[in-house]
């Protein structure tokens, strides 16, 4: 009775399971993993949130298929602020419900069923289900690990076949916290305008960069007014502004003119078939975006601060260590390999009440990597390293 592409399984792999239980039970547990924003302990500026919710316009119903203008030249000005190079036409953007949703959009508008969408991991395992859900295949390429997370271009090349249409991204990377580099930047588009592929970029945790990042590196900036190949742009209120519940995200479409052009026409037709965005959300958007700051400046004090508590929770030991890290909100452990990391996050969940990701969840290739959450509450963040650290030490 069901398509095939839906045949998931649904059965809770154990450390749901471990996790279930221990909520059953009632014992405290130190979350390494928290990464809703809303639930971290955060000051939202509260009355101008619901101000802008309450808006006039809400009310009214004149629907757009690329997004209410008033919104899209918001999220133009949002990147018009980080650089004079980054400007970009309102008419180049196509609002969505959520990057989910800008991703449907995208593997429509670019792939036939079974064609490939070559993807770097480690990555957010998200993806494999958008991609089934659209019949597209996913071809992996990884971001190695030298002193520094980078892009493997011969591994990319041969993941490339016949039916690619599209190279995708996150900048910086979930979980590995990776810039793409000013020259990954530019040999992607090289490769992308010679192999006439699309270069789909996910920016959402672009606006939290360390400050204490490795200096030999020059990260890119964003991809939004990228014109060597066609580039789709991806973010949205989730991260930016930290309002997950609040789904609204966009494409920024960019490159050689004519082909942006009929992208766009492509796209108008993809989301007046769903015009699925509320107005309310629309009209509240550039109020939304004028608060950012605030949140923003919290979030990147926590991420610092747990990063500090981190490497000095680390420098007391010798067993585990911290990858380099430029952005986002995640960190990356490398433990010792004695066990699978989905085995090593039961037992501290059994053991030690302490929750985090293993590293094959993000499609890690082997064994010997944790994924901790750098905004968890600072408490709870201390004392969980703590434990995992002792737990890891004593074998």
């Amino acid at each position: 009775m069901f398509a095939k592409r839906t045949n998931w399984p649904s059965e809770e792999n154990p450390l749901a399971q471990e996790l279930r239980k221990d909520a059953a039970s009632g014992k405290t547990l130190l979350d390494l993993t928290a990464s809703n924003p809303t639930t971290c302990g955060f000051r939202y500026e509260e009355a101008a949130i619901r101000a802008a919710l309450a808006s006039q316009a809400s009310l009214r119903y004149e629907p757009d298929p690329r997004g209410l203008l008033a919104a899209r030249q918001a999220v133009a000005g949002y990147y018009a602020a980080q650089s004079s190079a980054a400007a970009i036409d309102p008419e180049h953007l196509i609002l969505t419900t959520g990057t989910s949703e800008a991703y449907s959009f995208l593997f429509r508008l670019l792939c036939e069923p079974g064609d490939q969408i070559a993807v770097a991991q480690p990555s957010y395992p998200l993806f494999e289900f958008l991609a089934d859900i659209q019949d597209v295949r996913l071809r992996a390429f990884p971001l190695v690990y030298d002193h520094g997370w980078q892009i493997d271009f011969h591994a990319l090349e041969g993941a490339l076949g016949e039916r690619t249409r599209a190279i995708l991204l996150v900048h910086p990377n979930n979980p590995t916290g990776h810039f793409v580099s000013q020259q990954e930047a530019a040999r992607l588009s090289e490769i992308c305008a010679a192999r006439k592929l699309a270069l789909i970029v996910d920016e959402v945790f672009l606006d939290y960069a360390l400050r204490a990042r490795a200096p030999q590196r020059q990260p890119h900036g964003t991809f939004a007014a990228n014109s060597e190949s066609v580039t789709f742009t991806l973010s949205g209120l989730s991260k930016i502004c930290a309002l997950p519940q609040m789904k609204l995200g966009w494409i920024a479409a960019s490159g050689p003119p004519q082909l942006v052009k009929g992208a766009l026409e492509r796209l108008e037709i993809i989301a007046d078939t769903y015009l699925s965005l509320s107005t309310p959300l629309q009209a509240a958007l550039p109020e939304l975006l004028d608060l950012r700051g605030g949140i923003q400046k919290q979030i990147s004090a926590r991420i610092d601060a747990n990063i500090r508590a981190l490497d000095n929770a680390l420098a007391g030991q010798k067993l585990a260590s911290r990858l380099e890290v430029e952005g986002g909100w995640y960190a990356v452990l490398r433990v010792p390999a004695l066990q699978s990391d989905e085995a090593l996050a039961i037992r501290l969940l059994e053991e030690e009440s302490v929750a985090v990701h293993p590293g094959h969840f993000f499609g890690f290739s082997s064994d010997g990597y944790l994924v901790i959450s750098l905004i968890t509450p600072d408490e709870v963040f201390r004392k969980g390293m703590s434990r995992l650290l002792d737990f890891i030490s004593s074998g």
